[in-house]
């Protein structure tokens, strides 16, 4: 593996009109050729710009991927490498089904550092997801309004309670219930159906649990919607799930310290982006084995 240290050097030494882009590209085709798969590396930004509305999933995401994929062999599945702090779910939904229209359900999904909510979503549409011990997936309980969803709920749920035992206490939770707005209760409810919606669905009509009995897949199923959509056990939006609880919940995790050479591969990619990201004023990156490049800049 070339270390951050290695990579940055070797970028210095490119003589080239854009070193860093050459140096990620030639990393990403390595990778390509070790596997025989096609690459499709979906990176953000939002560690270095978290302003920027486009550092999360969006719509205009599939534009991107429409470019990425256009030309490919699509006998030779894809590697999805993902680094994202999430985004909307009716956009995550749609790249999901795009991806799996394109390549059915032979997609591996690989998480280098941080794959969070939306993020988390979207890696299952993969047969089986990388970790490494530094890797994080997160909750995919929404947000609606800048407010998480859950706490919403939770917090309407908990009026009604109050109210119905002491009528008195409307006086305090009106205060609390006018400052959302009308409906969006309502939406809060949905939006948290729909993520779930979308995670199962992926979950039961992909190839993570196609050898385990009809029994088996349902409890593992349910047990990782129960935990992954519900912040009575994650308590916060942005906690990390390293690979020992991915596991635990019954996601088909494997460590990328399993294969030294396969490691070395996806870490040297993943230092090409950061790097990309610390020298450019890039907002998001797609890229694949081919040279194709597309993404989001700051103005």
């Amino acid at each position: 593996m070339a270390n951050y240290s290695e990579i940055l050097n070797e970028i210095k030494n490119q003589e080239y009109y854009s070193p860093i882009d050459l140096v990620r590209k030639k990393y990403i085709k390595n990778l390509s050729k070790m596997t025989g798969r096609n690459v499709i590396c979906y990176y953000s930004g939002f560690l270095t710009m978290s302003n920027n509305v486009d550092v999360s999933i969006n719509d205009r995401d599939i534009n991107l991927f429409m470019s990425v994929i256009y030309g490919m062999d699509k006998e030779k599945g894809l590697d999805l490498i993902i680094h994202s702090p999430g985004g909307e779910v009716a956009a995550t939904e749609t790249i999901g089904d795009y991806l799996r229209s394109i390549f059915g359900t032979d997609i591996r999904i690989f998480v280098p550092q941080l794959a969070m909510s939306g993020g988390t979503m979207l890696s299952l549409i993969g047969k089986e997801i990388y970790l490494g011990k530094h890797s994080s997936i997160g909750p995919i309980d929404p947000h609606f309004g800048g407010f998480p969803a859950h706490g919403i709920v939770q917090e309407y749920e908990q009026a009604k309670k109050e109210i119905e035992e002491n009528p008195g206490s409307i006086v305090f939770w009106k205060q609390i219930l006018e400052k959302y707005p009308p409906t969006m209760i309502g939406q809060c409810y949905k939006a948290i159906e729909l993520s779930s919606e979308v995670a199962e669905k992926w979950l039961r009509t992909g190839s993570m649990f196609e050898n385990e009995k009809k029994q088996e897949k349902d409890k593992k199923i349910k047990s990782i919607m129960e935990y992954l959509n519900n912040n009575s056990y994650t308590k916060l939006h942005s906690r990390h799930i390293g690979i020992v609880k991915a596991k635990e919940i019954g996601l088909k995790v494997i460590p990328l310290e399993d294969n030294n050479k396969l490691q070395d591969a996806i870490l040297s990619i993943h230092h090409c982006y950061m790097i990309t990201f610390e020298n450019s004023q890039v907002v998001k990156l797609l890229e694949n084995q081919n040279g194709v490049l597309v993404g989001f800049f700051e103005q």
